[in-house]
């Protein structure tokens, strides 16, 4: 057992590397979810609006992010806009919470404006028989209503923002990925089955950050059917 692949999740640092990088893993996907969903409850709202430009410019944008591949994304953002701007130096971890934002932003903008339409008419006609001005539909009636419609997918949203943050090595973040491969490349001329191992833990921390959230997507979505 001198050897056993195991060990190289024991040898020096490495397991408290890899909770390091669990750790840049988990707050890239929170803050990018924070301002994501944000700048998304926003744009959801005005893709309600009956502006036809408006629809159309935030339509594109929806497009767009939904077209190009997540990794052409973060190249954008890390690679190509800097030099585009004359910028330089920037971290990459700020990056890909800017990349990540703006794509969570397009895609609760859809689930949003969906929600929103969902609200029963006769609750629009409700609120507008009291007297309610626009804003004030929006925030008592429209709302709260379209939040526990929307939560289901909300949910399996940031399940998907937390399993492509594994894209993060492409652009050199030390997520725990990044992290994974170097303990691999470093200790695979004592531990050959070491890869196993690392990934094995890798796949683990994963399963324990998004499985809870997918299983309380699931009951959302079975007590809107009841």
């Amino acid at each position: 057992m001198a050897h056993s692949g195991i060990n190289v999740l024991l040898e020096g640092h490495n397991f408290v590397r890899l909770l390091g990088g669990l750790w840049t893993t988990v707050w890239i996907a929170a803050l990018s979810l924070l301002i994501g969903l944000a700048f998304g409850a926003v744009l959801g709202i005005l893709r309600t609006f009956k502006n036809r430009l408006l629809r159309l410019i935030l339509r594109l944008y929806l497009e767009f992010f939904r077209i190009v591949p997540t990794v052409v994304l973060l190249f954008l953002a890390y690679y190509i806009l800097p030099r585009m701007m004359h910028v330089a130096n920037l971290p990459g971890s700020l990056m890909a919470v800017v990349a990540f934002a703006l794509w969570v932003a397009a895609e609760f903008s859809d689930i949003v404006r969906g929600a929103l339409i969902s609200v029963p008419k006769h609750q629009r006609e409700s609120g507008m028989a009291l007297g309610l001005n626009r804003h004030q539909l929006f925030y008592y009636v429209l709302l709260p209503q379209a939040f526990r419609l929307e939560l289901p997918a909300t949910i399996n949203l940031a399940t998907r923002v937390i399993k492509t943050t594994s894209l993060l090595m492409m652009i050199s973040v030390m997520d725990v990925i990044n992290i994974g491969q170097q303990i691999i490349e470093a200790n695979n001329h004592l531990y050959r089955t070491g890869v196993f191992w690392v990934y094995g833990l890798i796949f683990v921390f994963y399963f324990l950050v998004d499985y809870p959230l997918s299983r309380w997507a699931k009951k959302m979505d079975a007590k809107q059917a009841d």
